[in-house]
């Protein structure tokens, strides 16, 4: 039996500002990496050191993730001027 859900064409993909995005989410984990670093004894204590460490993990790959969206975002805006030079050749 078709479920109704594969009778629906699926929706084109939402482009947003996604470098903004990342950038604004790779600043979040170091700052919530910057703010528990004071309370490191706390933590060690409780043995939830991990939380910061978990932060600092996630600004670095925030880092990776801004240099990947970047590239992608660049990539998206040559290809578009490439189908648009493509397309007023009169030859």
């Amino acid at each position: 039996m078709w479920k109704k859900s594969e009778l629906r064409e699926a929706p084109a993909p939402l482009e947003g500002p996604v470098v903004g995005t990342i950038t604004g989410g790779t600043v979040l984990w170091f700052v919530l990496f910057l703010a528990q670093l004071p309370f490191y004894g706390w933590y060690d204590d409780h043995g939830h050191t991990w939380w910061i460490w978990t932060c600092l993990a996630g600004g670095g790959l925030g880092l990776l993730g801004i240099w990947y969206v970047r590239k992608r975002d660049a990539a998206i805006k040559r290809d578009a001027a490439a189908r648009r030079a493509t397309a007023d050749d009169p030859a």
